[in-house]
């Protein structure tokens, strides 16, 4: 049986070890780092470069950008998301990782930070699109 841990700040468990763990872990260790256009890291990012490093970190190649990283990924239902999982918004204009508790780790836009957010807020809730499973 695989251990677990809980993500500290969504208080989610994930099974240890798992290439979904290890995205939230490299994720939540990028928290409070800048935004950047076309940003890949280490330093900064922007959202698909955030998403593309993180499930790399999982050991999951991903494309480079939002578009090629949903039709990369198999559609999950709103309902069934699972911490890992690639949610996008603004008509795949950005995208972030669910990390459970209706929250999402991302980079969100000029003059910000990474930070978690919860999809329930206006922008978020309207702008949702879809979510992909790596």
């Amino acid at each position: 049986m695989a251990s677990t841990t809980t993500a500290q700040a969504a208080n989610v468990v994930v099974t240890s070890g798992s290439d979904a763990q290890a995205a939230l872990s490299y994720a939540y260790k990028q928290l409070g780092k800048d935004y950047c256009y076309g940003g890949t890291g280490p330093s900064c990012f922007d959202s698909a470069g955030l998403t593309k490093k993180a499930w790399a970190a999982g050991g999951v190649t991903l494309p480079r950008t939002t578009y090629g990283q949903y039709a990369d990924t198999r559609r999950v239902n709103y309902s069934s998301l699972r911490p890992g999982d690639l949610v996008f918004f603004s008509g795949l204009g950005h995208v972030g990782i669910y990390v459970g508790a209706g929250k999402f780790i991302h980079a969100p836009s000029s003059g910000k930070k990474i930070q978690i957010t919860s999809m329930a807020t206006g922008y978020y809730r309207r702008e949702y699109y879809g979510a992909g499973r790596p």
